[in-house]
């Protein structure tokens, strides 16, 4: 069976790699947008092999934010790092996905992955202020399977 591979068009990447820029002038942590074509496991548990994958787990603070969606299978996951983990509720992932669940269930994918970024980017920057010495650990652009 085919599947036709999900892509943003270019004006929706530029808007959530702009959004994903936007927090990380405020924070030394990083987030990651990665669209998967065809999950194979439930996907929390495809959110961190891919977080593993794209090195998230190596940023000095252990502060990465991974937002992983598969729009052809209506599923997605927003996962974080042991760094902002230990820094936030424990209910924090579930409230993030259940504020961004209604724009993807609407197939509003750009709104609902800027709104992610802004409450992931927001605790953050509370948490992880930027500092003088930050550098950008990891790449801004969106990851495809």
């Amino acid at each position: 069976m085919f599947y036709p591979r999900f892509v943003f068009n270019p004006a929706q990447e530029a808007e959530i790699v702009d959004a994903i820029r936007q927090f990380e002038l405020r924070t030394s942590g990083e987030i990651r947008v990665h669209v998967e074509h065809k999950l194979r496991r439930p996907p929390v548990d495809e959110a961190k092999r891919v977080f593993e994958a794209l090195g998230m787990t190596e940023t000095a603070a252990h502060n990465g934010v991974l937002i992983l969606i598969a729009p052809g299978q209506k599923a997605f996951a927003v996962i974080g790092d042991s760094g902002i983990d230990a820094v936030t509720d424990a209910t924090f992932w579930d409230e993030t996905a259940a504020a961004i669940r209604p724009h993807f269930a609407d197939g509003d994918y750009v709104t609902g992955l800027t709104l992610g970024i802004r409450i992931a980017g927001e605790a953050l920057a509370e948490h992880f202020p930027l500092r003088d010495d930050d550098r950008n650990e990891l790449p801004d652009d969106i990851s495809y399977a």
